[in-house]
Order: structure tokens, then C-alpha cells, then sequence
């Protein structure tokens, strides 16, 4: 019955493609309904707003057009490539009328790689446009009025969202694939919404030595009879070059992740990338030989040198292994914890719970200020790391547990735990709402939401918003030239 109703899903599917195809041929969107455009239709379009991603918003006689590199008050000139019922894609052909905020992107590559999506876009306005799409989700999403200004008045208080003074070189952590183009082997970033790797030599928004270790790879690999990965035959052995840079330390770990555990000359490549790029502590091989998207597999050796490099966010000192997580930007990290540690308001003696607490990177900054923190994470790899670090501070007033926190915080509360404040740091998916119910059961005097996802923060806020007043929203620009933002918000509760 199980194999029965898959063949006929798939079946469905199948037809349903056949119909949105069919509808793009005849102007019609799936389901019937006449379209003012078509598919291959060139048309000019006012651009009104910029998506959370960073593309292009206009109408064409009422119908919505999402066009990429067009800027909000350009007209622009784009050729329809998809139409769905409400909305349609469109490629950028000519600028007809240029926006103020326009600027030449540095990179050579950024109208190909989907790695940047507003290089385009002036610095200061890409602060501003982060700080609006903060401001639409709590609207539209949260129902919450927000004040005009952003500082004073009636309504939630949304700041500026703090940049970096030079928004250029901040990832510590580079993930590039590696392919085979025209009898060569390439290796960069994926063009936007495809598998087809775009070479690059170097990336304006990576540290330096990432590049380095990159360009060692690809000119000797082939040579070496190392092949690259073909993720439609799933042949060959080099798949990723993942590299991690200490930007207080120098240090620099190399991960070489392939198909299977042998690698032809692999001691001739080690020595090269010592060799050529200054810094490395770290070579390691991971092992993934499954057909699928995700980067890491189970197994990891090292080959060369130490099993972890180390890094500072602020005083708190950090191991880093080849499956940790850990900040990518570690200046604009340090930005957003010490804010987070603000608006804890912690003066010596208070407890305090940190949800989603990856590798301790939060729970220790906040250890410094409280009386006493309590961890909880998921991922028990993380668990172990988090342990790690603190016995690597000499920090002892923390615990650390693994397991979902909507489970372990309230068996903390039967054991007697009451926090005075809790830290929430979600996925982009948000908070679970068991959890959301917990933090209202436990009563803290403040919360404080690390966001990464505007969407998220304002369903969950509007839920916590029953036992709590929002008093401030941060917003922290983490990824300069995306369309990523992230926020930090404080509450406390009603009548404290």
C-alpha cells in the first residue's frame, strides 16, 4: 500500500509539472488563469521594494514581478523566465532608470554566484533595508506597532542595525565544492538556485587564507590523480575543501572531505598546503560516500597536526573542531553577544538558562556576569564541546545538558531551577512552541531572543508578547552583501 500510494504521488507530481509547463506556454498560471505576461516577454517595470533576499519587487499591469540586481526606484528593463498564479521571475536586461543607492559590485562573479545577492546595493542602504525587513515582519507577522523613528515614541523600539566598519573579508568558515568543468577541476560557489559550481579565485566576503588553501587544491589535485566529485554519477573523491580561520589566533584548519578514505598523494598534498599557506594547524579528511546534499559524513580523521584550532570572541577562548559550530563573523559575534549581555542585565548573582545553546559560545559570555547558567542543546556533540570550552575558561558555575529544550527545561523547573533570565537562540525555524510555553509557565523577569530569522521572531514574540513587554529590538548586521539579518530583543515580564 505504502510502495502503491508513492507511485501515485510521484505520478501526481509529474502531471502537475506537466500542467505549470504547459501554462507557461499558453500564458496561462497552473490552473487556468489568464496571465498579463508570458514566459520570454520583455517588459519595463517600476521596482517598488526589495524581498528579504535581496531581489528586485515590481508589477507589470497588477502582476508581481520578482526580479534580482534591481533596486527599489529603478525602472528596469527584465524578460520574463517563470510565472507561477500570483508571482513570476524575471532576468534583469537593462537599467533604465538607476537608483541613488546603486554601486558597482567589486566582485567579478556576483551577477553569476549566489553567494552575495546586495553587493549592489550602498553599505548604509543595505543597514537601512535590513532594519525594514525587521520592521515588516514584526508588523505584517506580529501585528506589533513599531515606533517612526526607531528610538522614541509610542510603539516598539527598533534601532539602526549595527554594520561593520569595513564589511569585507568577515567569514571564517569557507564550504567549497569542488567540480570538473571542461577537463579542468573548478571550485567556488554555486550560481543561485542550481548545482552548477561558478570557479573562483577569490571571495571578497572569505578570509584571505581561504582562498590560498583553495587555489593549493585545485592546481595540484588533478595532478596529483585526486578527482574531483560528479554528484550526478556520483563518482570520483573530492567533493569539498572546507577551511576554518582563528582571525585572533591565526590559526587555520583544512578539511578535506571525500568520497572514501584513501587519497592518491596525499602526503605530497598536505606538505603543499603547509608549504604555500602559512598558519595551518590542521589538516582533516571526513568521510562522506552518500548521495545527498549535506556536506559532512560520519567519520573524520586528522592527517596532519592538531585535532582542533582555537579562537576568541571577546575574552572567551574557543576549541574548534571540524564539525563544531561556530560563528562565521567573530567581530560582528562579539557585537551581538555583548548586546545580548546587556540586556540580560545581570549584576553577579542571577541564574540563568541559555536554550539552544550550540558549543557554550553565549552561556560563557553570560557565565562572566551570573551566578549561575544552565545550557541545553540538542546536539550532544555540542554538549561536548560547550564542556570543553568552559573547563577551557576555568569558567565553573556552568551546565550544560543535552536534549531538546522544551524537554529539559521544565524537568529543570521540578528539580527546583528558577531562572531569573532566559536566553533563547533558535534555528531559523524558531522556538518550539512547548518551549514558547515553558518560558511563560517560568515566569523570568527578562527574556532575551537571538534571532536569525525576522519571520520567526515575530510569531514567536507575538506568542511571548501575552506575559511580556518587548521594551527593544537590536538588529546586527552578520552577513554584509546578503540579505541575512539577525536581531537581539529584550523583554520583561509584565508587572515586574
Amino acid at each position: 500500500m505504502a510502495k502503491s500510494n508513492k507511485k501515485k504521488r510521484m505520478k501526481q507530481t509529474h502531471q502537475a509539472k506537466k500542467a505549470e509547463n504547459a501554462a507557461n506556454k499558453a500564458n496561462k498560471a497552473p490552473g487556468g488563469q489568464e496571465l498579463p505576461v508570458e514566459v520570454g516577454q520583455i517588459v519595463d517595470v517600476d521596482i517598488t521594494g526589495l524581498t528579504h533576499e535581496g531581489a528586485g519587487v515590481g508589477r507589470f499591469e497588477g502582476y508581481t514581478l520578482f526580479i534580482p540586481q534591481a533596486l527599489a526606484g529603478e525602472r528596469v528593463r527584465a524578460q520574463v523566465e517563470h510565472v507561477k498564479k500570483k508571482y513570476g521571475f524575471a532576468r534583469l536586461l537593462k537599467i533604465v532608470k538607476r537608483a541613488e543607492h546603486r554601486t558597482k559590485p567589486p566582485c567579478p562573479v556576483f551577477d553569476r554566484c549566489g553567494g552575495c545577492s546586495l553587493q549592489h546595493l550602498a553599505y548604509e542602504e543595505q543597514l537601512r533595508h535590513k532594519r525594514q525587513i525587521v520592521i515588516d515582519n514584526l508588523e505584517r507577522i506580529g501585528g506589533f506597532a513599531v515606533a517612526d523613528d526607531g528610538t522614541t515614541g509610542h510603539g516598539l523600539v527598533v534601532h539602526p542595525t549595527i554594520g561593520m566598519n569595513d564589511p569585507w573579508r568577515y567569514r571564517n568558515k569557507a564550504q567549497v565544492p569542488i567540480g570538473e568543468q571542461d577537463g579542468g577541476l573548478v571550485g567556488g560557489f554555486y550560481a543561485e538556485r542550481s548545482h552548477t559550481i561558478i570557479d573562483i579565485d577569490r571571495c571578497l566576503i572569505q578570509h584571505e587564507a581561504s582562498d590560498a588553501v583553495v587555489a593549493v587544491v585545485k592546481r595540484l589535485a588533478g595532478r596529483l590523480g585526486i578527482q574531483p566529485y560528479d554528484e550526478v554519477r556520483h563518482t570520483g573523491l573530492l567533493r569539498h575543501v572546507v577551511t576554518k580561520v582563528g582571525v585572533r589566533t591565526g590559526e587555520i584548519m583544512v578539511v578535506l572531505i571525500t568520497t572514501e578514505t584513501f587519497i592518491p598523494n596525499r602526503d605530497l598534498l598536505i606538505e603543499a598546503i603547509r608549504r604555500e599557506v602559512p598558519g595551518v594547524t590542521s589538516i582533516v579528511q571526513n568521510i562522506n560516500p552518500r548521495r545527498t546534499n549535506v556536506i559532512f559524513g560520519d567519520q573524520t580523521y586528522t592527517l596532519w597536526g592538531n585535532d582542533v584550532i582555537y579562537d576568541y570572541i571577546g575574552p572567551i577562548k574557543f576549541a574548534i573542531s571540524a564539525r563544531s559550530f561556530y560563528q562565521v563573523n567573530p567581530l560582528q559575534t562579539e557585537v551581538l553577544y555583548n548586546k545580548t549581555l546587556e540586556y540580560a542585565g545581570l549584576t553577579g548573582s542571577e541564574t540563568v538558562i541559555d536554550a539552544y545553546c550550540g558549543i557554550g559560545t553565549i552561556s560563557l559570555f553570560l557565565a562572566r556576569k551570573a551566578g549561575r547558567v544552565y545550557g541545553v542543546e540538542i546536539v550532544p556533540e555540542a554538549i561536548r564541546d560547550a564542556r570543553k570550552n568552559a573547563e577551557l575558561n576555568g569558567l565553573s558555575n556552568v551546565t550544560f545538558e543535552a536534549g531538546a529544550a522544551e524537554e529539559v527545561i521544565p524537568a529543570w523547573k521540578e528539580q527546583g531551577i528558577s531562572p531569573d533570565v532566559i536566553v533563547v537562540d533558535p534555528p531559523r525555524k524558531g522556538c518550539d512552541e512547548a518551549l514558547l510555553t515553558t518560558i511563560l509557565q517560568m515566569r523570568p523577569q527578562r527574556v532575551v531572543y537571538v534571532s536569525c530569522n525576522p519571520s520567526t521572531l515575530a510569531r514567536d514574540l507575538k506568542v511571548l508578547a501575552d506575559g511580556y513587554v518587548i521594551k527593544e529590538v537590536q538588529p546586527v548586521d552578520m552577513f554584509p552583501h546578503t540579505g541575512h539579518v539577525e536581531c537581539v530583543i529584550l523583554m520583561v515580564r509584565k508587572g515586574a
